[in-house]
C-alpha cells in the first residue's frame, strides 16, 4: 500500500482533555490546514491552502475553548481535509475533492483506488476508530456522550453572500439541535438557523450519523460563520455563547428523561 503519512508527519488523530469529566464529546475533522509531507503543496497556492477550501477557521480554537469550559474531550484530525474529509465516508467523492466551491485541486484529480484506499487508511479509519473506541468505553461505563461536531464555514460561497451566522445541524435526531434553536432564537444574539448553510442533503453529517445516531447518543453539528471567529476575542465570545446553549440544552434533555 502507499505509503501516506511518514514517522515524522505523526499520527492523524489528536486528542486533548480525554479523561474530560463533562458529557460533551468535541469533535473537529477539519481542525488543519496541515498536508502531510509527501503531498507537498497539492499544487495549490499559500493563499488558497490558508483558505476556507483545506480547513475550517478558528473551529479548533473554538472547539479548545469549549474544552476548558465544559470540561469536555476533544478530538480532532491533524491533517487538511483535502487530503481526506473524516467527515465523509470513503465511498464519498467529498472525501477527496477534485474541486472545491470554485478550486480545482491539482493534487486530487485523477486519484487512483490504490490511493484513496490508502488515504482512507492513514487518515479515516484511524479517526473513526479513536471516536468509535471512545464513545464504546462511555457506554460501558455508563457515562453520557453527548456529540458535538465543530466547524465554521466561509461568510461567502460562490458568490453568494450568507448571512446566517451560527447553524444549528442535525439528521434524523434533531432532540438536542432542538433545543439549542429554542434558546438561541430567545436570546437574539445570533442569526442561529436550522440546518444552514448545509444540512444532511449536503452529505455533512457522517459523522452524527456514524457516530451520533448510530449508538443512540444525542448530537449536533455546529456550524460558525468564519468571520465571527477569526480572532482570539470572537473565538472567546463564541465559545462562551456556545457552551451557554450547550449547557442549557443538556440540562432541558436530562429533565425531559427523568
Amino acid at each position: 500500500m502507499l505509503q501516506i503519512l511518514t514517522l515524522a508527519d505523526g499520527d492523524p488523530v489528536a486528542w486533548e482533555n480525554e479523561d474530560g469529566q463533562g458529557p460533551v464529546l468535541l469533535v473537529c475533522e477539519h481542525a488543519s490546514r496541515r498536508l502531510p509531507s509527501r503531498f507537498g503543496t497539492m499544487g495549490l497556492s499559500p493563499d488558497i491552502l490558508e483558505s476556507h477550501i483545506a480547513w475550517d477557521p478558528g473551529a479548533l480554537a473554538v472547539a479548545r475553548l469549549l474544552s476548558e469550559r465544559l470540561d469536555a474531550a476533544l478530538i480532532h484530525q491533524r491533517f487538511s481535509r483535502l487530503v481526506y474529509d473524516c467527515n465523509r465516508p470513503p465511498e464519498a467523492e467529498a472525501a477527496m475533492p477534485a474541486v472545491s466551491e470554485i478550486f480545482s485541486i491539482p493534487g486530487n484529480a485523477d486519484i487512483s483506488p490504490e490511493e484513496r484506499q490508502a488515504r482512507a487508511e492513514a487518515l479515516y479509519f484511524p479517526f473513526r476508530d479513536a471516536l468509535a473506541a471512545f464513545v464504546a468505553g462511555r457506554r460501558k461505563a455508563g457515562r453520557p456522550c453527548v456529540l458535538v461536531t465543530v466547524h465554521s464555514f466561509t461568510p461567502v460561497y460562490h458568490g453568494v453572500a450568507r448571512p446566517v451566522e451560527v447553524g444549528i445541524l442535525h439528521d434524523t435526531d434533531k432532540r438536542l439541535a432542538d433545543r439549542m434553536l429554542a434558546h438561541g432564537v430567545a436570546d437574539g444574539r445570533y442569526d442561529i438557523r436550522r440546518n444552514e448553510p448545509y444540512g444532511p442533503t449536503d452529505g455533512v453529517t457522517h459523522t452524527l450519523i456514524e457516530h451520533g445516531i448510530r449508538t443512540g447518543q444525542f448530537n449536533v453539528m455546529i456550524e460558525i460563520r468564519n468571520d465571527l471567529v477569526k480572532d482570539e476575542v470572537g473565538q472567546r465570545v463564541m465559545a462562551d455563547y456556545l457552551a451557554d446553549l450547550l449547557l442549557k440544552s443538556i440540562a432541558d434533555l436530562a429533565k425531559a428523561q427523568k
